[in-house]
């Protein structure tokens, strides 16, 4: 029998998401959770596991394409199944026909099979037409001096991996993705991969968008979506929502950096990479409970305020698809050396494009370190649904005023954006004094519960 698969709910409340790439063909065999498809949401890439073993009917999309939650995904032949029977575990449902509802998976910690070495093993598509006998198109576009290496050949025929961004750059630049190599262990081709190909063929017509007309050339056009798409309508949100007020304190640090040095130096914390943002988490999670309305938000609907007691810490991380906020749940509880295990594994899964959805939602107070970028100072803008978000800056070795004299010391700025709505100004300040306080005597810490 035909099972239709329908692109699910992926628990983000999102209606739509963009097929990355297919990771099965059309006629092949697959076992129930194998992964099938990498879709990409605004938030995150999710990995959509099989709901049936059987045999790829027919797929309904194409990579690059944007569907629609509830839209017919793919298409399995299903045997030896009562029609009755539930194909998988199933929590959310959609409409197939008026009247009639589908049972769709709950992907939401809905894992897929393992799988040896962490990818699933891509089959050269003997079955897609470029490669059909007597279809030259793929090979002709090889260099002559690769044609004998019959890896290259076989590489030009299967469908690359990469994102949705780069495959448009390589579109742009005329390049076909097939003849590129990906220089990173994950075998993800990236910009810099398309960039240098470009550079050594040069045979790449000039970047251009669609409908430049008279600029062709000058211009490229990308269109918005995923998660650029979603963090402009979040900070445009934010920005006109709450209103903001930031304010400074620049902080003598050198006791912070001389701990830092000296924790490296430890053999049993030779594993852990502990620096200034861990400091300044820890020091967030400390003062937090003492100003409770940097950790609460403002519920309109319910016309309440909502404080929370417990800090669910967002990391603002810059990732090739945009700015993300994951956030460590309970980040209250953690050690300063858990604290820094989290952060760099946070950072990790989002620059893989990775993080899930779940991590995305329920943040409570947020940091951005603008300072590993070169920056002094900036005013960040809040999170939504958050009522404070604290901006590090660059630590910078410069004269300073210490016990009466000037001396080079490490010195940083810090910058603090909070809702006057829920925090008035004298309270967004003694909270950063506070979190100041800490980073530059460390042992305060220990003063405080």
């Amino acid at each position: 029998m035909i099972e239709d698969f329908r692109l699910p709910d992926l628990g983000e409340g999102l209606p739509e998401a963009e097929l990355v790439q297919w990771l099965v063909a059309e006629g092949d065999t697959v076992a129930l959770n194998q992964t099938i498809a990498e879709v990409e949401t605004a938030k995150a890439v999710v990995e959509l596991p099989s709901p049936h073993a059987g045999t790829i009917r027919t797929l309904h999309a194409s990579e690059g394409e944007v569907i629609a939650v509830g839209s017919v995904l793919v298409s399995f032949d299903v045997e030896g199944r009562d029609a009755a029977a539930p194909a998988a575990p199933a929590s959310h449902s959609t409409a197939s026909a008026p009247g009639e509802e589908r049972a769709m998976p709950n992907l939401v910690g809905y894992g897929a099979a393992p799988r040896s070495g962490g990818r699933p093993q891509r089959r050269v598509r003997m079955g897609d037409p470029r490669a059909a006998a007597g279809d030259t198109a793929v090979l002709d576009a090889v260099p002559r001096e690769v044609r004998r290496a019959p890896e290259i050949v076989e590489r030009a025929l299967e469908r690359p991996r990469s994102t949705p961004p780069v495959r448009m750059l390589a579109k742009q630049l005329g390049i076909d993705l097939a003849l590129i190599e990906a220089s990173g262990v994950t075998g993800i081709i990236r910009r810099s991969d398309v960039e240098e190909y470009a550079s050594r063929t040069s045979s790449a017509p000039p970047v251009d968008g669609p409908d430049t007309g008279s600029s062709r050339g000058r211009t490229t056009r990308t269109p918005i979506r995923g998660v650029r798409k979603h963090t402009a309508a979040a900070m445009v949100r934010s920005a006109f929502t709450a209103p903001h007020v930031t304010t400074f304190l620049t902080v003598d640090v050198t006791a912070t950096t001389e701990l830092l040095a000296s924790l490296r130096a430890e053999r049993a914390l030779q594993d852990h990479r502990i620096g200034v943002l861990a400091v300044a988490a820890k020091a967030v999670c400390l003062a937090l409970p003492r100003h409770p309305g940097l950790n609460s938000s403002w519920d309109e609907a319910a016309g309440e305020i909502v404080e929370h007691h417990y800090v669910n810490l967002g990391i603002a991380a810059a990732t090739g698809r945009g700015l993300i906020v994951p956030n460590i749940p309970d980040a209250h509880e953690l050690t300063l050396v858990e604290l820094a295990d989290a952060i760099r594994t946070l950072a990790e899964i989002a620059r893989a494009g990775k993080t899930p959805p779940a991590e995305m939602t329920g943040g409570t107070f947020s940091i951005t370190n603008v300072g590993v970028f070169g920056i002094d100072a900036g005013t960040p803008i809040l999170n939504p649904g958050e009522a404070g978000i604290l901006a590090l800056g660059a630590v910078r070795r410069q004269p300073w005023e210490h016990h009466g004299d000037i001396a080079l010391r490490d010195v940083m700025t810090l910058a603090l954006s909070f809702d006057h709505r829920l925090v008035d100004g004298e309270q967004g300040s003694r909270f950063l004094v506070e979190v100041g306080d800490v980073l530059r005597e460390p042992g305060r810490a220990m003063l405080l519960r």
